[in-house]
């Protein structure tokens, strides 16, 4: 599954709900949490509920929920999502502010009671969940981990900078705890929506990282991350030629050949798949 974008959608806002889809994301999030005042949360519930049942809304892009920290408040989160059967369009939740694996489980254990079990995005953004990383990402539910550097960057006292250095250990931590577990690692937001050079420099240094996706705040965002995420035809090209090369030399017998006067080994075999791989899933959707 492809997640490159991965766009935030205010949840008490049913109009840009229903039009995210066609902002190309790999994956749009109604949000209960952060974009909504806690007076209107009981209206973003029944907002997202209407819009995830209607007969009318079929997106081709994964749709997910972030619900909200708290146990109180998450359970009428769930209760209203959940109550009358699990959403045919819901098909993941984001759970932010997690801090342990505890905290994934509880998740886990409260959608039990609706018979339901959506993969978990587990959002990073805190001290203690920076270093519980790799044990959060070792939960069997938890599909992906998400970086956020903003509210990490308040919790921990830091001045953010546009070098990013202060949150840099953690956003390292965070995609290697995701490698190390198979799942999908998204990385933070650019909060100037309308500064697209800065956008795409980040988004490049996220995927020299390793990072696999990126989060969006508004839709004029994802275009940019999707282009950055997905292999050039240059690269394509590069790694159809490493994986030819490969299948010859395993052929005759080799283990050692090379490629554009290049040496190749494991490492850039390993690179040459995984860009084939993104480059497949990126023309399915």
């Amino acid at each position: 599954m492809v997640r490159r974008s991965v766009l935030f959608t205010p949840g008490d806002r049913p109009e840009m709900c229903r039009k995210a889809p066609d902002s190309g994301a790999d994956v749009v999030v109604f949000d209960l949490e952060d974009a909504v005042s806690p007076q209107r949360k009981p209206e973003a519930r029944e907002a997202v509920r209407d819009v995830l049942t209607d007969p009318d809304f079929d997106p081709e892009c994964e749709v997910c929920v972030r619900v909200n920290a708290t146990a109180e408040t998450r359970a009428a989160d769930l209760e209203a999502l959940f109550e009358a059967g699990p959403d045919g369009a819901l098909e993941s939740v984001m759970l932010p502010k997690v801090g342990s694996p505890d905290d994934v489980r509880a998740l886990v254990d409260e959608l039990e009671r609706y018979d339901a079990s959506p993969p978990v995005f587990a959002l990073i953004e805190s001290a203690a969940g920076v270093l519980a990383a790799p044990e959060i990402a070792a939960v069997p539910a938890t599909d992906a981990l998400v970086f956020g550097a903003e509210d990490l960057s308040a919790d921990i006292g830091a001045t953010r900078t546009m070098e990013g250095t202060e949150v840099l250990y953690a956003r390292e931590r965070v995609v290697l705890a995701a490698a190390a577990n198979e799942c999908t690692a998204i990385d933070t937001i650019v909060s100037d929506f309308e500064d697209e050079a800065a956008l795409r420099e980040d988004t490049d240094f996220a995927i020299q990282l390793g990072y696999d996706g990126k989060l969006a705040i508004h839709p004029a965002q994802v275009g940019p991350i999707n282009e950055a995420f997905t292999p050039s035809a240059a690269d394509r090209e590069w790694a159809t030629r490493v994986l030819e090369a490969k299948r010859e030399a395993d052929a005759a017998g080799r283990g050692v050949f090379a490629v554009d006067g290049e040496m190749i080994d494991a490492p850039l075999i390993a690179r040459a798949k995984r860009i084939v791989e993104r480059a497949e899933a990126a023309e399915e959707t």
